[in-house]
């Protein structure tokens, strides 16, 4: 026999609020994915070596070309990468950096000198790499701090 339950109303679980779905971009509006932090270094590892492959053939292994190019890829990681994983972003841009110069590396005898020129290579463009890695750090202390206000505001709000 089962135990009688007390007399009274029945209580309903309280519905717990979702965030709603993100919305699908305008028809011609640029693209704004949302990558974890495993893949927003996997995202900008692989953008940087095949930017590395396409300066060593078009430009003659031009280590400027690939550092402009650079930038971009590391402001778009800081943007692309999720709100859970904001910190990854500056992380992961100068390993990015290093993973894109291995087909510029210039070296002679072997993977002795080829490790040679990717430690030459990272050290005449160390502006590069710290300029690139302050544009992704910038954009995600900015995109942290909007985070920060939002919730402080959502929570400050009377109930309607």
């Amino acid at each position: 026999m089962r135990a009688a339950r007390p007399p009274g109303p029945r209580r309903r679980p309280v519905p717990v609020p979702r965030p709603a779905p993100a919305a699908a971009p305008a028809a011609g509006g640029l693209p704004n994915p949302r990558l974890t932090g495993l893949g927003s270094g996997l995202f900008c590892a692989v953008v940087m070596f095949l930017l590395g492959a396409l300066c060593a053939a078009l430009f003659g292994a031009s280590l400027t070309a690939y550092g402009v190019l650079f930038l971009p890829v590391c402001a778009l990681t800081a943007l692309w990468v999720r709100r859970r994983d904001l910190m990854t972003a500056p992380v992961v841009v100068p390993i990015a950096f290093a993973v894109g110069l291995l087909p510029l590396a210039e070296g002679e005898g072997g993977t002795g000198g080829r490790l040679m020129g990717l430690v030459t290579a990272l050290a005449t463009q160390a502006g590069w790499l710290y300029g690139g890695t302050l544009i992704a750090g910038l954009i995600v202390i900015v995109r942290r701090i909007r985070l920060v206000h939002r919730r402080r505001t959502a929570g400050a709000r009377p109930p309607v």
